[in-house]
């Protein structure tokens, strides 16, 4: 058999790739034409695993024979060369199913190595793809995550205000609206404002709505987004960034129950669930005087914390596939497949974007990956040559280093009591962190380590850590 076809009027390329084919110890058969390759096919000769094409030949061109080819075998890779490097002819090689577009003159390495990754992609057989409706609303395996799935599970029959917190691209409004679907007012409206994104000037009417001629411009009565969610649920994204004066009517509205439009003098009973969300720490701006510390109070009846992608990387194989699928269901292609080094790359990235970082990635390799299985060679450039902001300080070795000598020390005077000794002191330290880096409130502390309410707090007792908020969040 003869995996590589080489199809090229061409003879001196056609001389370049056979001998590196052959120092390689790569089987390979060369045609002067397309018709003498579909000559081939036509007598029922085996089909290679990659065929390589020059665009401009006599006689059928390399987009014919991509095409043809891709009508038989549409699995099959197809590199396609070509020394007139246009546009039209780079659209047209993709739009027509080609793995590679290879411009000539080229490095001779470069072209072998395109053949390998071509050859691995031919001997891969696609994995079956799941439907994405058959995927969680949420995704997450992180003991993180799995206390928000928790937290919305209690919350299910609750009417409760909830404060949500989470890094920009960590998914607040997709908590916000799994909160409403799992709740007792789930056949009311869902409605959605980010409070950041509307001038200050018309987020009140926008909010509350307004009269007939209560400014210029308002030739007709309009319902605000209060009205708009009455029996449902209102999610007030950006929270921390609402001006002062709507702050104060917002705390009125929680506080009574009733609003007026702009302009109107008869009050509106508001019948709606208030979810708020924020990136930024309310309890800071509450401090700073950027925030009503009253209105911080109505709206954290309960909190949610959203982790950071970068805290829940054992997440980021399962949003992965979830994401390559979704995009390649949005653009009718074949689901691509990330190799094991590519998933263990992205995984080391910081990702400041967050979860909609990883998803904008995914669908960037849809459109642009040469082939179905994306190795790291094939990740955008910025991703593939950058290295963790953060980097683990269990890579350096550093700290390691100085428990392995600690270790040492108390195997030679305290034989008998190390394991205790340097379990607690590193189960302390870790607490402390924890609570310093949330104010001292536990279940966030919790959370950040991933482990269990009581769980922190039994610790906090048995260490005699002093400090930890044990109110509700």
């Amino acid at each position: 058999m003869n995996p590589v076809w080489i199809v090229d009027d061409d003879r001196s390329i056609r001389w370049v790739l056979e001998k590196a084919l052959a120092r390689e110890e790569i089987p390979f058969r060369s045609f002067s034409a397309a018709t003498e390759a579909l000559a081939q096919l036509e007598s029922n000769a085996t089909p290679p695993q990659v065929l390589m094409s020059d665009i401009h030949m006599p006689g059928e061109s390399g987009l014919v024979l991509l095409q043809k080819i891709k009508e038989r075998f549409p699995q099959l890779p197809v590199i396609i060369m070509t020394a007139y490097t246009d546009l039209d002819s780079a659209v047209a090689a993709f739009q027509g199913g080609a793995f590679e577009y290879l411009p000539k003159p080229f490095d001779v390495d470069q072209a072998i190595d395109l053949l390998r990754r071509a050859l691995e992609e031919s001997q891969h057989h696609p994995e079956a793809v799941e439907a994405v409706t058959a995927v969680p609303e949420i995704l997450g395996q992180a003991p993180s995550m799995q206390e928000v799935f928790r937290a919305i599970g209690r919350l299910s029959q609750s009417h409760a205000t909830v404060l949500i917190n989470g890094e920009s691209g960590t998914g607040k409004e997709l908590v916000a609206r799994a909160l409403h679907r799992h709740s007792p007012r789930k056949e009311g409206p869902f409605v959605a404002i980010n409070t950041a994104a509307i001038p200050r000037d018309l987020l009140e009417s926008e909010l509350f709505g307004h009269e007939r001629g209560s400014f210029t411009g308002a030739t007709g009565q309009r319902r605000g987004r209060f009205e708009q969610a009455e029996g449902g649920t209102l999610f007030l994204d950006e929270i921390g960034d609402m001006p002062a004066e709507l702050q104060t009517r917002l705390l009125r509205v929680l506080s009574d129950g009733h609003f007026y439009r702009v302009g109107g003098h008869t009050p509106v009973k508001a019948n709606v669930r208030v979810i708020a969300a924020t990136h930024q720490n309310l309890d800071q701006r509450v401090r700073e005087g950027q925030f009503r510390e009253d209105l911080f109070h109505r709206l954290n009846v309960i909190r949610l914390r959203l982790p950071p992608l970068r805290e829940r990387r054992e997440d980021i194989p399962i949003l992965t596939r979830h994401f390559l699928v979704q995009s390649s269901q949005q653009l009718g292609v074949e689901a691509k497949r990330l190799t094991e080094a590519a998933v263990r790359h992205i995984q080391t990235l910081d990702f400041p974007g967050n979860v909609r970082q990883l998803e904008n990635l995914c669908h960037w390799l849809t459109v642009m990956a040469p082939g179905q299985m994306v190795d790291v060679a094939d990740l955008p450039s910025e991703v593939r040559d950058s290295t963790p902001a953060s980097t683990p300080v269990a890579l350096s070795g550093d700290w390691l280093a100085a428990l392995n000598a600690e270790a040492d020390r108390l195997l030679a005077q305290s034989p008998g009591d190390v394991y205790d000794l340097l379990n607690r002191d590193f189960e302390r330290a870790l607490i402390l962190r924890a609570l310093a880096s949330t104010g001292g409130r536990r279940v966030e502390a919790a959370q950040l380590l991933g482990i269990g309410r009581n769980t922190i707090t039994r610790k906090i007792q048995e260490l005699g850590i002093d400090g930890g908020k044990d109110e509700a969040e």
